[in-house]
């Protein structure tokens, strides 16, 4: 991408110049540069697209814990699996605790959907279950240090939180606080889970083609992200929803 030919060009000849590599490919390529977040988190969207994206985007959220559980499954190594298996019960939580699935559902349930609807996944878009669908089946197939690089993107998200947070709170009469604990929750999360992956990859990855490998699992998770707001956009902005997909109120023809 422009600007970033001359960091990509660079030989990855140590730990320092990979993790140079992977923050110019965040910098580049994270979802927070997709017009679409820019009229989410700027109050350009109305209900019905803000409720399009969370039930999206909630098949990615109930995802997650099932993409960990396969990473978990590649490692033979006990520490790693006992750091990993924190992010499992992160998302579905643990008995008498919510985790971040069912924060979530707060969100859609606040926004006016109905939570088995929204569980069901029946009105997500084709996109929406293609990439999320792919992103957990590269950490099953890939080598193991790439299915930790694909979740690096954390290194990068709690800025487009902090964003989300304040922008949907300023600019939709529809969004209150409470609806909005799963975006303050991994405000503390991702930079936990960000630090482990990022100090793993520069540990495990020893070698200029291993480094290598490990940006382009970053790009590849950085495509599943950006994917899934190209069809959230032509789908809801454009107005060319796929048959099957939800149809906001006031879109119906």
């Amino acid at each position: 991408m422009p600007g970033t030919s001359h960091v990509q060009d660079a030989p990855l000849m140590d730990a320092d110049a990979l993790e140079q590599r992977l923050r110019a490919i965040g910098a580049a390529r994270y979802h927070n540069l997709h017009p679409f977040h820019e009229m989410l988190h700027g109050g350009q969207l109305n209900k019905g697209q803000v409720q399009a994206w969370a039930l999206n985007r909630y098949y990615y959220q109930s995802s997650i814990p099932i993409k960990d559980a396969v990473v978990l499954s590649r490692f033979r190594d006990r520490q790693t699996r006992v750091e990993w298996r924190h992010r499992i019960e992160d998302h579905d939580g643990d008995a008498g605790s919510e985790g971040g699935i069912e924060r979530w559902l707060q969100l859609t349930t606040g926004l006016g959907l109905d939570a088995a609807y929204v569980e069901s996944t029946q009105g997500i878009l084709p996109a929406t279950r293609f990439a999320v669908d792919a992103y957990v089946h590269f950490v099953g197939r890939q080598p193991p240090l790439e299915a930790i690089a694909s979740s690096l993107t954390e290194l990068f998200a709690p800025s487009i939180h902090e964003q989300r947070i304040a922008g949907m709170l300023k600019h939709y009469d529809f969004i209150n606080p409470s609806v909005m604990t799963y975006f303050q929750r991994r405000l503390e999360q991702a930079p936990r889970d960000a630090n482990f992956a990022l100090d793993y990859v520069r540990t495990h990855a020893t070698t200029p083609e291993a480094r290598e490998a490990v940006c382009q699992a970053l790009i590849f998770k950085t495509n599943v992200l950006w994917v899934q707001l190209d069809a959230l956009y032509h789908a809801y902005v454009t107005g060319f929803p796929p048959p099957g997909a939800f149809i906001p109120r006031g879109m119906e023809s």
